[in-house]
C-alpha cells in the first residue's frame, strides 16, 4: 500500500453528476481526483433528455453548443393501433422561447454522447477520469477523509478534504455511511436497449400497445447516432434475453410486424423501477449526489437532469469553503437539493401512473425552470417587494446592450464561476471590489443598457435596487444600496467567501 497525493476533493463515479462536479471544481482551480471503477466510459443511454434548465447550466459550463450539435429534438410520438393505423402527437408542449427563458424544449442526446462532451470539457480544463480505480473503503477525520483505492497498480491510500459519492443507485459511499435509502419499488420491470435495426423510420418515436403494461414497446431513434432505443416493460420475475435474437422476438411479438429486424445490440439492460431518496445528503465531509442520493423512474426525463443540478449546486459551495467560506455553507446543499429530489420523485411517479393508463403528457413541470430555493438560508430579501422576482428564484435571462453598443445577454454576463451584482441607477460607491464578484450598472450611465426593456420586465428593479446572483444562477439577495443594507450585503458576501483582496482591505 502506498500513499497517494492529497486532493481537495475525491469524486467517486464519473457519470453525468461526477463529471459536472469535476468541471465545476476544475474551473475554480480546486484539486480533485475523479475515479470510476468501470474500465472505460459508460456505453449506454439511460438518460437521453436534456431539460431547459439543464441546458442553461450546460451553457454556463461551456458545452451547450456541442450538446445541441451532437443531438437533436424529440420526434413526434407515433402511437400504433392493432390494425396498423397510427396517430401522431408531440410528447410534450413546444412553447416558443422568450427573452427570460431562451431554452424551451427538451433536447435528445444519448447519455454516452453527453458524457463524452463533458469529458472533453474536463480535458480542456486539464483533468481526466481515472478509470479502473475503485473506492474500497474510507474513514473520516476532523481534517479530511482517508480513502482506500484499488486499481491496476494495487491499493493506495488517498487523503482528501472531502469525498463525494456520485456512484449511482447502488452507491458504495452511501452504504458505507450506513444511510437509509427509503422509498418503494414501483412494480414495473423494464428493459432499455440501444440497437441497430431496420424496418422503422427515424422521423418518429414508435409506440405500440400504449397503456398495456404487458405488451407495450417503444422504439425511439437516438438523435446523433444510427441507433434506436428500445424501451419495454417485462415480467417482474424470470430471465430476459437481451441478445439480438431475444430483442427481435420481443419486437415481433409486441408489434405483430416481421419487417422490423434487430441487426445488432450496442448496449442493453433490464432494471426494476424504483423511487428512493436518501435520508441525508451529507455526513460531515462526505456528500451524495445524483443517483446515489435519489433514483427515479425514467418517466419525464428527470433523473440525469436532477443529478447534474445536484453537482452544480454543490460544486461552487465546496470551492467556496475550500477558499475560506464558513463550513455551514455546505449544509445548504442538502437543504436546497433534497426537497427538489423529493418533488421530482413525486412527479416522475405520477407520470409513470399516467403512462400505465396510456395518457402521459409532459408539461412545464418537467422543464425544471421553476425550481428555486425561496426557503434557503442563502435567500435574502433586504428590500420590500410585493411581487415579481424573489430571492431564491432562478435568475432569468434578458437581451441587453453593452455601453459600447454590442448586443449581449444577461446569461453571458453570468457565465463563469463568479457572483454577479446587478445595480440599477445607483451611485458608483456601492459594494467595494471583491474577488469573485462582477458588478454591472444598469441604466443610461451604466455599462449595461436595458435597450429593449427585457431586464426591466424580468427583474423589476426600482432605481437604487440591486440583485445579487449566485454562481449557480439563482438570486441570492435583493436589496437597496443604502448604508445599512449595503453593510448587510457585504457581510453576506463575506460569509460566502467573496472577500476584498488583501491589498484593498488594508
Amino acid at each position: 500500500m502506498t500513499n497517494g497525493f492529497a486532493a481537495d476533493v475525491l469524486i467517486c463515479g464519473a457519470g453525468a453528476a461526477g463529471l459536472t462536479l469535476g468541471i465545476e471544481l476544475a474551473r475554480r482551480g480546486m484539486s480533485f481526483r475523479l475515479i470510476e471503477k468501470m474500465r472505460g466510459p459508460f456505453r449506454g443511454s439511460r438518460g437521453k433528455g436534456i431539460q431547459p434548465r439543464t441546458q442553461e447550466i450546460f451553457e454556463d459550463l461551456g458545452i451547450l453548443d456541442k450538446v445541441v450539435a451532437a443531438g437533436g429534438v424529440y420526434p413526434p410520438l407515433r402511437v400504433y393501433s392493432d390494425d396498423g393505423s397510427y396517430t401522431e402527437k408531440d410528447t410534450g408542449e413546444r412553447p416558443d422561447p422568450t427573452p427570460a427563458e431562451p431554452y424551451h424544449i427538451a433536447l435528445m442526446i444519448p447519455q454516452f454522447l453527453t458524457e463524452r462532451i463533458m469529458r472533453e470539457r474536463l480535458a480542456e480544463l486539464g483533468h481526466r477520469v481515472e478509470y479502473g480505480c475503485e473506492l474500497v473503503g474510507f474513514e473520516q477525520g476532523e481534517n479530511g477523509v482517508m480513502a482506500r483505492l484499488a486499481g491496476p497498480n494495487g491499493e493506495q491510500t488517498v487523503r482528501a478534504g472531502y469525498l463525494v459519492g456520485a456512484d449511482g443507485g447502488r452507491s458504495f459511499v452511501r452504504g458505507t455511511l450506513g444511510l437509509d435509502f427509503p422509498g418503494k419499488t414501483l412494480g414495473v420491470r423494464a428493459i432499455v436497449a440501444a440497437v441497430l435495426l431496420t424496418g422503422l423510420d427515424r422521423d418518429a418515436w414508435h409506440q405500440f400497445n400504449d397503456g398495456d403494461m404487458e405488451r407495450m414497446v417503444a422504439i425511439c431513434p437516438l438523435a446523433g447516432t444510427d441507433l434506436f432505443q428500445i424501451q419495454a416493460p417485462i415480467p417482474l420475475d424470470g430471465e430476459v434475453d437481451l441478445s439480438v435474437e431475444g430483442l427481435g422476438r420481443l419486437i415481433t411479438e409486441r408489434t405483430g410486424r416481421a419487417d422490423v429486424q434487430v441487426d445488432s445490440v450496442a448496449w442493453a439492460s433490464a432494471y426494476m423501477m424504483n423511487a428512493r431518496l436518501a435520508d441525508r445528503y451529507r455526513v460531515d465531509r462526505v456528500f451524495l449526489v445524483g443517483d446515489a442520493a435519489h433514483i427515479h423512474p425514467p418517466t419525464g426525463g428527470q433523473g440525469l437532469n436532477t443529478s447534474v443540478q445536484d453537482a452544480y449546486n454543490l460544486g461552487w459551495k465546496l470551492a467556496a469553503v475550500l477558499g475560506g467560506a464558513d463550513d455551514c455553507l455546505l449544509d445548504t446543499y442538502e437543504e436546497e437539493r433534497r426537497p427538489v429530489a423529493e418533488s421530482v420523485l413525486g412527479l416522475s411517479t405520477r407520470l409513470l401512473d399516467a403512462q400505465k393508463q396510456g395518457g402521459m403528457r409532459r408539461g412545464r413541470e418537467v422543464r425544471q425552470l421553476d425550481i428555486g430555493y425561496p426557503d434557503s438560508p442563502l435567500s435574502r430579501e433586504l428590500a420590500e417587494r410585493s411581487s415579481g422576482l424573489r430571492a431564491g428564484d432562478r435568475a432569468p435571462d434578458a437581451p441587453v446592450r453593452g455601453a459600447a453598443g454590442q448586443p449581449s445577454r444577461l446569461f453571458q454576463l453570468l457565465q463563469g464561476p463568479h457572483w454577479t451584482l446587478l445595480v440599477r441607477e445607483a451611485g458608483r460607491e456601492t459594494v467595494g471590489p471583491r474577488q469573485g464578484l462582477h458588478v454591472h450598472y444598469i441604466g443610461p450611465q451604466g455599462d449595461i443598457i436595458d435597450a429593449w426593456g427585457h431586464l426591466r420586465d424580468a427583474y423589476a428593479l426600482a432605481p437604487g435596487e440591486c440583485v445579487l446572483i449566485r454562481p449557480d444562477g439563482y438570486v441570492g439577495a435583493i436589496t437597496i444600496l443604502d448604508a445599512d443594507r449595503t453593510a448587510k450585503l457585504e457581510i453576506y458576501l463575506g460569509c460566502m467567501g467573496v472577500v476584498q483582496p488583501e491589498e484593498e482591505s488594508k
